[in-house]
């Protein structure tokens, strides 16, 4: 008790008292709610079905207005499905399809306007007597027997820049005022992604019609700037619009050896990638020491990387708490990763899907369908397929 001394007798019953419940805290932390950790919600319980098997490299997939998946084959097919019967390949003139290395036949985007004008659009690479030449933007009118698509008219967009097929991007996506988004790769050349004249390294936005929006922030520049939205990328490969009604999009990108992101696009932003002198791959995916006010990821991998691809907001009750988070989906990491979001656009929790882990392979291509379910792609070079993931009911 010699710590007690000079304290009122009278007040030693009350400190002793004190002390003891101030050692019970210390053991159970029953006293203490606040600063307990709180229990993680379990994520959501899904079903996973296969829609379409023994395809080989589907990359992009897209719906029609009455829930007809449209999928492309990087080797050179454009595919649908119409009810239950067997996936489809459509008549279409491919001419000058190059199909090398990481590119061919990419991304696939629906016309907002497909009810009237049945119009669909397609990433390609393109060569001439088997050399690659450029990243091109074709548009498609599909017929109404649904077996078969016209070009429509030349390239709306051409000039992306290619190499051996490294880097070629492409995704494609339409924002609520009707432009089309594409996403690019840097084509690995150290000087393409901070280049302004060079379409390649970017997300560019277009009208339909392959016009330019007056409104795209380096228009005044003229050439190639005109159509660039966000440049400093590495190799885009997933575009999303928030259904929100925000106009919000939001891109996934490959890092080299670390660091694939998740970006929310921002006008006329820099996101920061330049691999100079040479390509060197050992520089930040987002360099904010070389440049203080690049934009920095939402989300990103660290090490490893998980190779991040497609993207798709869920959206829906039936998501129960993932309405409106995003989904990723990983080449390497053979799943998909899904990102909740605050009010302020912050990522606050990931998790990985169930039902999906190193169970289907490379997932690359991802969709929401018109009734919520989220269709992807798989990557594995033969035997491939289109899965329709929904949550299970609570």
């Amino acid at each position: 008790m010699s710590s007690l001394r000079g304290v009122p007798r009278h007040r030693v019953p009350l400190i002793l008292l004190a002390a003891a419940v101030v050692g019970a805290v210390v053991l159970t932390g029953a006293l203490v709610p606040a600063t307990a950790s709180p229990t993680r919600p379990a994520a959501p319980q899904v079903t996973v079905q296969t829609v379409a098997g023994g395809l080989t490299n589907p990359w992009g997939i897209a719906f029609l207005p009455d829930r007809t998946p449209i999928w492309t084959e990087r080797g050179g097919a454009i595919k649908v499905k119409v009810g239950s019967a067997a996936p489809r390949t459509l008549t279409a003139n491919l001419t000058g399809l190059f199909v090398g290395s990481e590119t061919g036949l990419m991304g696939v985007a629906v016309d907002p306007r497909f009810a009237t004008n049945r119009y669909f659009y397609v990433c390609m690479g393109y060569q001439e007597g088997g050399r690659p030449v450029d990243i091109r933007v074709l548009r498609f009118r599909l017929n109404a027997s649904v077996t078969g698509a016209a070009r429509d008219g030349g390239a709306m967009l051409r000039g992306i820049p290619i190499s051996s097929g490294r880097h070629g991007g492409c995704q494609l996506a339409f924002t609520p005022d009707g432009t089309l988004r594409v996403g690019t790769g840097d084509a690995a050349v150290g000087t393409t992604p901070q280049n302004l004249s060079s379409l390649g390294g970017k997300t560019l936005r277009l009208h339909p019609d392959g016009r330019v929006p007056t409104d795209n922030p380096f228009y005044s520049r003229g050439g190639n700037a005109r159509y660039v939205w966000t440049y400093g990328h590495r190799n885009v490969q997933g575009l999303a619009v928030r259904p929100n009604g925000s106009g919000d999009i939001w891109s996934a990108e490959h890092g080299p050896d670390r660091d694939d992101e998740v970006n929310r696009l921002q006008r006329g932003g820099n996101y920061g990638w330049n691999p100079v002198p040479g390509y060197n791959e050992s520089v930040p995916m987002t360099d904010r020491n070389r440049y203080p006010n690049a934009v920095p990821a939402r989300w990103s991998s660290g090490t490893p990387t998980v190779a991040t691809s497609g993207l798709a907001f869920l959206y829906g009750s039936g998501w129960g708490r993932w309405d409106g988070a995003l989904a990723v989906a990983e080449l390497k990491g053979q799943g998909v990763r899904v990102l909740t979001l605050d009010s302020s656009r912050r990522v606050v929790r990931t998790e990985q899907m169930p039902g999906l882990d190193n169970t289907f392979g490379r997932i690359r291509g991802l969709a929401v369908a018109p009734d919520g379910a989220l269709y992807l792609t798989t990557s594995n070079g033969s035997g491939d397929r289109i899965l329709r993931v929904a949550r299970q009911a609570p």
